[in-house]
């Protein structure tokens, strides 16, 4: 076999073996990824209920491209406050675990530290992870871990009546 020949066959399989590398690399981390919290498009949210302990539940729906909260007098809500809550439909999951894996009065689920409600989709928020700034949540029968950033807080000055 020729000297040129030869090289280019070892270049071809070199190329070879680095595409299959590549390729294996691709299906390992497609197999290992943990996804969004929910399916949901954070702009279709059209309604959100938020429970928080000790508090009333706040109940809000977007009209005409803004928030107005729907406890009794319909009251118009901070857009950027509520876009941030429906926008914790696709945080990004750190790992998903069986709920069967805890005890939810461990991971502050018996009762939740918060309850999200985006269009009937529920996210039940626990105790924050002792492994990061993470908080527990469930998700139908998982127990996803995503940042804290992600953990729902009162809204005690986010609405404000328009006359």
């Amino acid at each position: 076999m020729k000297r040129a020949t030869r090289q280019r066959l070892l270049l071809l399989l070199a190329v070879l073996a680095l595409s299959s590398l590549a390729g294996w690399q691709w299906l390992r981390d497609a197999r290992h990824e943990t996804g969004n919290l929910t399916t949901l498009d954070p702009a279709g949210i059209s309604r959100i209920v938020l429970t928080l302990p000790g508090a009333p539940t706040l109940h809000y729906e977007k009209r005409d491209g803004h928030w107005w909260r729907t406890d009794g007098t319909p009251t118009r809500a901070v857009d950027a406050r509520l876009n941030d809550l429906a926008d914790t439909a696709v945080a990004p999951v750190l790992s998903w675990r069986p709920a069967s894996d805890f005890e939810p009065a461990k991971i502050g689920l018996a009762p939740p530290r918060a309850l999200l409600v985006l269009d009937g989709q529920a996210l039940e928020f626990g105790e924050s992870s002792v492994t990061g700034p993470q908080h527990y949540v469930r998700v139908g029968q998982r127990i996803a871990l995503v940042s804290s950033r992600y953990m729902p807080r009162s809204p005690a000055t986010a609405t404000t009546e328009l006359h």
